[in-house]
């Protein structure tokens, strides 16, 4: 079934597409929050606690870099599978360290395509059979024994949107019927039972020219089916760089963020500080957890794409415990520079590391996509 943006009845309603294919509480009355995922199931003393002892919480694993889509924004720049990609093996002693280091949860994240990995059903069990929880992020393009497949083995799962208009979402993921796939995957999870208190259903969304103005219309869609938001701002490597068009300026983007913040207030009860790099929601992984890319290198985040070892030769405790970088990013309140060092938000934020390596070379820099210092100085953006 295509659902298209001018196709969709009142939320709730009998002509609601996302609604026939599953039992929903009527849209027009929020659903209960489902699941917490992302980062927002973690306390801020089990985020501290993690610091402090060198552990994780979580870690975001990339099996593959292959990739069905070719979007414009993308950080890898995915593609064709990598001649050394790990091997499930390899994967499993991942988990293992994990698990030492107090991990709960595996990120398995779209370097490529999680569903295009050969072996992702067979690694979701190994990760099951340790007892530690599951997300995948996803670009959507799943089927219904796919979808059915994560439910049964209480995977979280975040969807790539990034508009309701079809022309737009086929541009921006660079491939025509992208659009219809994504409709087609949600309605499959959906079907399935998604979301529900153990299985936490995120849509993922990069802010940028083309969807700007519609942002406001996918949070409320998203809030309204209990669907987690996770609206980021654009880190500017890989794709982005050579698509200049993407960008939004610092002000528009703190005015964004202000008018969703507006919307929780005023329809949801929700309240949140503004600021980067994510809505209604702060970046702490650098306190937390660590990235292992395809090929087995571990770098801070998929922003910060530093080496700081590889697990074929590394152990992560080891990197956790040496690595300068990984130091300075587990301190990174009292070793940030610039702007950020004395913003009224320290302590609370630091920005996108990514974007600030990004565009100064700089891991501890202050984000330039940052809007509170011109807020705070009374410019515009």
């Amino acid at each position: 079934m295509t659902l298209r943006q001018e196709n969709l009845g009142p939320p709730g309603s009998r002509s609601d597409p996302l609604l026939q294919t599953a039992e929903h509480v009527p849209c027009n009355t929020p659903r209960p929050p489902g699941r917490p995922m992302a980062g927002l199931e973690f306390s801020e003393d089990d985020v501290l606690s993690a610091a402090r002892r060198n552990g994780l919480l979580s870690i975001e694993l990339e099996m593959t870099r292959r990739c069905n889509l070719r979007c414009l924004y993308c950080y890898s720049q995915g593609g064709p599978t990598l001649p050394d990609e790990m091997s499930l093996r390899e994967a499993e002693d991942v988990i293992g360290q994990v698990l030492a280091l107090g991990g709960r949860k595996i990120v398995i994240l779209g370097g490529g395509e999680p569903f295009v990995y050969p072996q992702l059903q067979e690694l979701i069990e190994l990760i099951a059979g340790h007892g530690l929880n599951i997300e995948v992020f996803t670009n959507g393009t799943l089927d219904v024994n796919m979808a059915s497949f994560l439910y049964c083995h209480n995977v979280s799962v975040v969807v790539k949107r990034n508009s309701q208009n079809e022309a737009v979402q086929d541009e921006l993921a660079g491939m025509q019927g992208t659009f219809e796939r994504i409709e087609r995957g949600l309605s499959h999870l959906f079907a399935c039972g998604y979301p529900d208190d153990h299985h936490g259903l995120g849509i993922q969304t990069v802010i940028c020219r083309q969807n700007l103005r519609e942002i406001p219309g996918l949070w409320r869609w998203a809030r309204q089916r209990a669907i987690q938001p996770y609206f980021e701002c654009m880190t500017y490597q890989g794709r982005a760089v050579a698509n200049p068009g993407l960008q939004v300026s610092r002000g528009e983007t703190g005015r964004l963020f202000r008018t969703l913040l507006e919307i929780d207030n005023g329809e949801f009860g929700l309240d949140w500080s503004p600021h980067p790099p994510l809505v209604g929601a702060k970046c702490q992984r650098h306190l937390y957890s660590l990235l292992v890319k395809a090929n087995g290198d571990i770098c801070p985040c998929v922003g910060v794409e530093i080496r700081t070892g590889n697990i074929r030769r590394d152990r992560l405790a080891d990197v956790i415990r040496t690595s300068h970088i990984i130091q300075d990013l587990r301190h990174v309140y009292s070793r940030i520079r610039g702007t950020c060092r004395a913003c009224r938000m320290n302590g609370e934020c630091y920005g996108c590391r990514g974007n600030a390596y990004q565009m100064t070379g700089d891991y501890l820099s202050s984000d330039p996509f940052c809007w509170i210092p011109d807020e705070d100085h009374g410019e515009g953006g």
